[in-house]
């Protein structure tokens, strides 16, 4: 029904309707009822609790500003982003590289000084189908990792690394989900570089795993080495990685819940091995390996759109998955555990699975349930941010203050926050503050420096997302202007 429909209905009628309908909402009255019978009111503001500046207070400062590409699609750009940047991590072997990719499907590699960035590889020079037309501010060159061994002459990784990105629906052989691939397919490739110190790029490639999107959002994102896992250990040379639930909203075809498709989880190969028909090993210890009609790759699931995690030096993996509605989550990454998703939205339930329940808003959790579920370690809600972003533990040695805290950032408001990274419970969330940054000589917001039109809401949009280097100093990464910042003491 529309206004249109009823001409003859005057304005200030509809304003009254529509008041009606959405008061009990602003004022806590409405309310939904379970086939249990417990009464579940929708919870528009579920952490009231507001997130506070803290005594913290970091210098940022400029390093270097990537080239701006064109993005593929013919439609124009959803974001006007002077460069995609989605990582920059070090290359490893105490080499002092960092490498930072643009979702474009360009790779840039810089040196320990960070003054400026080379190109090391684009993707649009090689017969790949790589596309980032459908959604270019997701799809794209979404994730790299360099093999430990990238550098150690002789040994099987030696010359290899991986980047993750986003090509045509039916170019290639898919590992998972060839019949519904109606937007693209998200893609591994393994590259083995001729000379490691060279550059640009010379060497070979080949495809390692594909997998179909139906939807152009939610797609593969970070891909990592555990940087803990020594030579012999059962974990060295395992190549994880991210998968979104596949896309839209509310994740429609729940694969976050399921085993049988790796979507809305991370991953867990041998990037070097071969298992059966597949172009690389299942680890024995993956937690579902023995299970029939289970995606042996998966190593935790029940995630939305965990876009980006990080190990910290014990080994801790530091999930950010991104919210629907109402909650942005940090998740410690279990073997084999399920994070909810989409029964789940940080520590509230989101309608799902609970009979005669709107969909939409988040609720207070009825009853326990029979499922087990991983609750996160932080959250926060949408009065605080938008989407999470990545985030990492603070390992460096310049910043004292930040010694001991995880630091992430939400993309679209350009907040960078912190916890204390220790004794972190599931299901306790962890207070969290907002770091300071000494900008220019004084202390501002970032999104007022580098906010530009945010083309989803009003407003401006910061595109934030973090990077770390060999050192593990941290930096501000801002697509809208294509610059890499590094944080530094604030004097």
């Amino acid at each position: 029904m529309k206004a249109q429909d009823f001409p003859n209905l005057s304005k200030a009628w509809w304003l009254a309707a529509i008041a009606l309908i959405f008061l009990p909402y602003l004022y806590g009255g409405h309310h939904e009822t379970s086939e249990a019978g417990e009464v579940l009111v929708p919870l528009h503001n579920p952490i009231e609790q507001k997130i506070e500046k803290g005594d913290i207070m970091v210098a940022v400062e400029k390093r270097f500003r990537l080239p701006r590409l064109e993005d593929m699609s013919a439609g124009g750009a959803t974001t006007d982003a002077h460069a995609r940047i989605q990582y920059l991590n070090p290359v490893g072997a105490k080499s002092g590289r960092m490498a930072i990719c643009d979702l474009r499907g360009a790779l840039y590699l810089a040196d320990a000084e960070g003054k400026a960035a080379r190109l090391y590889l684009n993707h649009r020079d090689y017969p790949i189908s790589f596309d980032n037309s459908s959604m270019p501010n997701e799809t794209g060159l979404a994730g790299f990792a360099f093999h430990p061994d990238f550098y150690a002459k002789g040994r099987p990784g030696y010359g290899k690394f991986y980047t993750a990105f986003s090509a045509t629906s039916g170019s290639g052989e898919s590992t998972y989900l060839k019949d519904d691939a109606g937007s693209h397919e998200s893609v591994i490739l393994e590259w083995t570089a001729t000379d490691p110190a060279a550059i640009p790029f010379k060497g070979t490639y080949r495809e390692v795993f594909r997998i179909g999107q139906f939807a152009p959002n939610h797609n593969i994102g970070t891909l990592s080495f555990n940087p803990s896992a020594k030579r012999k250990s059962s974990d060295y040379g395992n190549l994880y990685f991210s998968l979104g639930d596949g896309g839209a909203s509310f994740d429609p075809k729940d694969y976050g819940q399921s085993l049988e498709v790796p979507q809305g989880a991370i991953l867990r190969i041998n990037p070097l091995g071969r298992s059966k028909d597949r172009s690389y090993g299942i680890p024995n210890d993956n937690p579902f390996v023995s299970k029939s009609n289970v995606a042996p790759e998966i190593w935790a699931y029940g995630l939305r759109h965990p876009q980006h995690f990080s190990f910290d030096k014990k080994g801790r993996m530091f999930i950010c998955d991104i919210g629907q509605k109402e909650v942005e989550e940090i998740n410690i990454g279990v073997i084999g555990g399920n994070f909810g998703w989409r029964i789940r939205e940080g520590t509230f339930a989101t309608g799902f699975g609970i009979e005669g329940v709107e969909v939409g808003p988040v609720f207070e959790l009825p009853h326990d349930g029979p499922e087990t579920f991983i609750d996160p370690v932080a959250q926060y809600d949408h009065e605080e941010g938008r989407a999470i972003g990545s985030g990492f533990a603070y390992e460096g040695r310049k910043i004292k203050s930040l010694k001991g805290k995880f630091v992430f950032a939400d993309i679209v408001r350009g907040r960078v926050f912190y916890i204390d990274a220790g004794n972190l419970e599931p299901g306790t969330p962890a207070e969290i503050k907002e770091l300071r940054l000494m900008i220019e000589g004084r202390e501002q917001n970032l999104l007022d420096t580098v906010g530009y039109p945010n083309t989803y809401n009003r407003g401006l949009r910061a595109d934030l997302r973090l990077g770390i280097d060999e050192d593990k100093e941290l930096y501000l990464l801002t697509k809208g202007d294509g610059w890499v910042r590094k944080l530094v003491p604030a004097e």
